[in-house]
């Protein structure tokens, strides 16, 4: 277990902060098959699906709230957030629970995948190519063997000076 207790499935030996000269450690999550990935740092906890109470009046893309011991978190359908379509009725997701300005939200996403730890000179700038939905979220790529991990940033993604404006 890491020290979010989150369970690692690298293997790599991790080292106790998320940033370091050899390293980046990632929570990896897959939206629409895409790979993504948040800093572990930034990352409070990974849920179940948890009964989420919805918000009256509340932007499309906040699904509700829950209750997180105690603690009420905004939780944010990622796949709404992105203007993509909405997964099946019967089909599992899951929560990433993230701190931002002193609030936490829970990010609503398909599918959490394994802590990554990746070389920091392997980090490439956000490809001009890339999907505008995907480009819009990102503070940058890895290029991995099978796939490009899109290195989310939890600001934007929030838009939360949109959010709370609505």
């Amino acid at each position: 277990m890491s020290e979010n207790n989150l369970p690692v499935k690298s293997n790599k030996s991790l080292p106790a902060a998320g940033d370091n000269a050899s390293g980046r450690e990632f929570v990896t999550m897959y939206i629409e098959g895409q790979l993504f990935g948040i800093p572990v740092l930034q990352v409070q906890d990974v849920l179940e699906p948890l009964k989420i109470t919805r918000v009256p009046l509340s932007p499309r893309e906040v699904a509700g709230s829950l209750n997180l011991r105690g603690r009420i978190v905004t939780a944010i359908d990622v796949r709404t957030r992105l203007g993509l379509p909405p997964r099946e009725e019967n089909v599992k997701c899951m929560s990433v629970v993230v701190e931002s300005g002193g609030e936490f939200y829970s990010l609503i996403v398909d599918q959490v995948g394994e802590v990554m730890t990746l070389a920091a000179a392997e980090f490439e700038k956000t490809p001009a190519t890339l999907d505008d939905r995907w480009r819009e979220i990102s503070d940058g790529v890895y290029r991995l063997q099978e796939s490009l991990l899109i290195v989310i940033d939890v600001k934007r993604l929030l838009r939360l000076e949109e959010l709370t404006a609505a």
